[in-house]
């Protein structure tokens, strides 16, 4: 499908169709489509000139504001992307601690760094462990140890074994990238416990979830100062923006402070970082979090309602403003093999019921769906009537 333009709630296709969009450019457009606020701070910035090669004040003012805001960042540094602010923490990881090795988890995605493309296929990181795609060489899967999300046991192996060697975890704290799955805040919590006790750096990829479930994302919700943390796309609202921050110790290990080399030609554009602060200023003054959450949870629950109405065997798995239609369990799935069976064919089949009724979802059965400010009531009332004959015409998984 080709798109020509997209406004508030609504995106529209190169034949003129309307789509209520749930998934508004896969998470930045908190605002929605072309929020008039955010263009005209962006008519302004390029007014002014779109890059420069040289030191601006648009990048400190976003920088201030978050960091006045997030108490356990005390430098930040702008990047494109989330793979880059993810590759750039890893390397800081590995710089402050001397080690090699990283943890991650099976199912979260933190870019398409080599490092981050691995796999596993089983509970634990012993032996050979196969890429997620082609290119990526054997030396790099070496460093990277994988296991499940939610696995005591896996987790307190891997750290037995590598725990003097491994630089940092990094995790998704709200795991949104292999369908939502909120984790529970004592097996999270334990992770962090064992970071502390083997000296290995916890890293909290933030990309989504971050000023997306709240001002304070998910380090906030628990309670949590990880060492470093990665942000994206609503600190851009759609341009490419990114971040990574953390303790001063940590970031005075970047260049030109430190001996860690991180530089992009366009990182830090005027025309993102007046956007992106345009974006945080106005949902700070709207209570925009506060009010989009308190909307997403009526929704969720109307949706969860109607599906239940055509007798559709759906969970409606919702955290702050994101949320993921799945088969149903009877259990909570946290875990990638979790996921029920017959999850891609279902999906598929209710897309495209979707999209003949003028709903455009994620296209692909383990995205996450997105609310915007611009969701308003009527919409929603709309949507969920919509994807409730979606469901019933999907059928029974």
């Amino acid at each position: 499908m080709f798109f020509t333009r997209g406004a508030g709630a609504h995106l529209v296709d190169v034949e003129g169709r309307h789509y209520i969009d749930f998934c508004q450019s896969f998470g930045p457009l908190i605002l929605g489509h072309a929020d008039q606020d955010v263009a005209q701070a962006v008519r302004l910035a390029i007014e002014d000139g779109w890059s420069f090669g040289a030191c601006e004040p648009y990048s400190l003012e976003l920088a201030e504001w978050m960091c006045s805001r997030l108490p356990w960042v005390d430098r930040i540094r702008f990047v494109s992307s989330g793979t880059e602010a993810v590759m750039s923490a890893l390397r800081i990881a590995r710089a402050a601690t001397g080690r090699s090795q990283i943890l991650k988890f099976e199912g979260c995605y933190h870019g398409h760094a080599d490092a981050m493309l691995v796999q596993a296929g089983s509970g634990l990181a012993t032996g050979r462990i196969a890429a997620s795609s082609a290119g990526v060489p054997d030396g790099i899967l070496a460093d990277t140890l994988v296991v499940p999300l939610d696995d005591a046991s896996a987790l307190d192996r891997v750290f037995d074994e590598h725990g003097a060697t491994m630089a940092a975890v990094i995790l998704e704290p709200l795991p949104a990238n292999y369908g939502l799955l909120p984790q529970r805040s004592e097996w999270l919590h334990g992770v962090i416990n064992h970071c502390r006790t083997a000296g290995s750096l916890v890293i909290f990829d933030e990309v989504i979830s971050g000023f997306r479930v709240g001002r304070g994302g998910m380090a906030e919700e628990f309670g949590v100062r990880p060492d470093l943390v990665t942000y994206g796309k609503v600190i851009g609202g759609g341009f490419p923006v990114a971040a990574y921050a953390g303790r001063a110790d940590l970031m005075d290990h970047v260049a030109p402070v430190g001996p860690v080399y991180q530089a992009g030609t366009l990182s830090a554009n005027p025309v993102g970082m007046r956007a992106g602060l345009a974006i945080v200023e106005k949902m700070d003054r709207l209570d925009g979090w506060r009010a989009l959450n308190d909307r997403a949870a009526q929704f969720c629950s109307r949706l969860s309602t109607a599906f239940t109405d055509v007798r559709a065997s759906i969970d409606i798995v919702s955290h702050a403003s994101i949320f993921w239609p799945r088969v149903a369990s009877s259990q909570p799935v946290r875990r990638v093999d979790q996921i029920h069976e017959h999850q891609r064919a279902w999906y598929a089949k209710f897309f495209h019921a979707a999209l003949r009724r003028g709903v455009y979802l994620p296209p692909a059965a383990f995205e996450v769906c997105f609310l915007s400010m611009a969701h308003d009531d009527d919409i929603l009332r709309s949507a969920v009537d919509l994807l409730a004959d979606a469901a019933e015409e999907a059928g029974t998984p």
